[in-house]
């Protein structure tokens, strides 16, 4: 991960991002939220309630305010290479989320100290060849039996790889296939993950989005999500 990338985006990540997904008829938040909501109904199924959430690439904190509002007592880490955007995101939510700096190829925290870790649409910022290091790394700081949610893009939706292939800070992004990054979450010593997809219906077309839950196993969604338990 390439911390100055991320700095000097940090300012203006919002407004970019908003102006990229316009086409969608929804702004960032409606994306931060969805994802918020599908950890908390997942956990709600497990029967996890998490003392401790680590947002991996937590940016300047898209989804720091939904984590608040649907995990209200737990504590909030949020975890990044850009130290501009933890400061973006500290200054904005102060005392919501604890920052966390990642340098040198390491999360800062110990060994199984996190109960929850989540990331949104950040390993197609990764080089594929540093996926396993990094996950091994989340997997690490997971408690055994902790629970993993993972977020990406679906290169197979046309929609997104053009939203993605006209998008500044996406310039250097790879798109990864659901099945190769589930194969990747098993060698860093996850149990199977389970797949889902997301987000197929615009703004214009809302009515259909309660279809949605009878449609997370078609791999045309915008998005897709992994969520796998620490071995």
């Amino acid at each position: 991960m390439n911390e100055a990338e991320f700095d000097q985006y940090a300012e203006h990540y919002e407004s970019m991002m908003r102006e990229n997904i316009a086409v969608t008829g929804e702004g960032p938040e409606y994306f931060a939220r969805y994802k918020v909501a599908d950890t908390r109904a997942l956990c709600d199924l497990k029967g996890i309630e998490p003392a401790t959430i680590l947002d991996f690439g937590s940016g300047i904190g898209a989804s720091t305010p939904f984590f608040a509002e649907y995990f209200p007592q737990s504590r909030q880490l949020s975890a990044d290479v850009s130290e501009k955007s933890l400061r973006f995101l500290e200054t904005r939510y102060q005392g919501v989320s604890e920052p966390v700096h990642i340098s040198k190829d390491r999360i800062p925290l110990d060994e199984s100290s996190v109960d929850l870790a989540f990331t949104a649409c950040v390993f197609h910022h990764i080089s594929p060849d540093d996926h396993a290091h990094w996950l091994k790394e989340i997997h690490r700081v997971l408690k055994p039996g902790g629970l993993f949610l993972l977020f990406e893009h679906n290169p197979y939706n046309p929609l997104t790889v053009r939203a993605v292939n006209t998008c500044p800070f996406d310039e250097n992004a790879i798109l990864i296939e659901a099945s190769t990054m589930a194969r990747r979450l098993l060698g860093a010593g996850f149990l199977k993950p389970e797949t889902r997809y997301r987000i197929f219906f615009p703004s214009l077309m809302s009515a259909f989005r309660p279809l949605e839950k009878a449609l997370m196993w078609l791999p045309l969604g915008g998005q897709y999500s992994l969520a796998a338990q620490a071995a």
